[in-house]
């Protein structure tokens, strides 16, 4: 963790520390750790009490997912001070300007985009969804999941403001949370289903949205500082 303390802008007038990066950061971060706790334990709930099978859990961590992808978005279109030191496209480092943040992002919808159309069509012809009441129950997961990637993402947002990002940690970042539904999709039909394995899948899946978090607040923190060091 950084110093804390109290430097002058050109106005003479205090900025913030870098150990906080902005008012009331800390308290930001620890709403969104909360709320991305609070998500997956409302599905792990959602999925003991109805009785879903293990595969059919994925389906709201692939809405989640999608949530995260559009957030990053988002957040990369955000930017307005950033780095794409070591960041190359086609053998060129990538311009920091709009233009190269617009291409980045583009790239990162297409791909994303297109990794979870072939998970969606898995999911459709493996665990369809017809019942009323499981689609009314995925729709809440899926708002659980939206309300907590806004407040990650209103946290990630008010730290990026305070440094200078990277582009491509940012792109490349999201692909972490897939990770876990990546392996449970591979081997589903090895596990077969129960209550541990929906408890050790949910857990997988928590540890790694706290990874995330963990490393955004790290990278923020470290973009802050050095913006500060200048």
């Amino acid at each position: 963790m950084f110093k804390a303390g109290v430097s002058r802008s050109a106005s003479g007038h205090p900025k913030p520390a870098v150990a906080g990066l902005a008012p009331g950061y800390p308290e930001r971060m620890r709403t969104s750790t909360l709320g991305l706790l609070a998500s997956n334990l409302l599905t792990l709930t959602l999925a003991l009490v109805f009785g879903w099978e293990a595969g059919w859990l994925i389906w709201p961590y692939w809405m989640q997912s999608v949530v995260i992808g559009f957030y990053a978005r988002k957040r990369m279109l955000a930017l307005h001070d950033f780095t794409t030191e070591g960041f190359t496209s086609g053998g060129r480092r990538v311009a920091e300007d709009e233009a190269g943040k617009r291409s980045t992002a583009r790239f990162f919808t297409l791909h994303y985009g297109f990794f979870h159309v072939i998970y969606g069509m898995f999911l459709l012809a493996q665990h369809p969804v017809a019942s009323p009441r499981d689609i009314a129950l995925l729709a809440l997961c899926g708002l659980s999941f939206v309300f907590s990637q806004r407040q990650t993402y209103a946290v990630q947002h008010a730290a990026d403001l305070h440094g200078r990002p990277s582009l491509g940690a940012l792109m490349f970042l999201p692909y972490l949370r897939v990770l876990p539904m990546h392996l449970i999709i591979l081997s589903s039909a090895a596990i077969g289903s129960g209550t541990l394995v929906m408890v050790v899948f949910t857990a997988l899946k928590t540890a790694s949205d706290l990874a995330m978090d963990h490393a955004d607040r790290w990278l923020a923190e470290r973009a802050a500082a050095r913006r500060m060091a200048r």
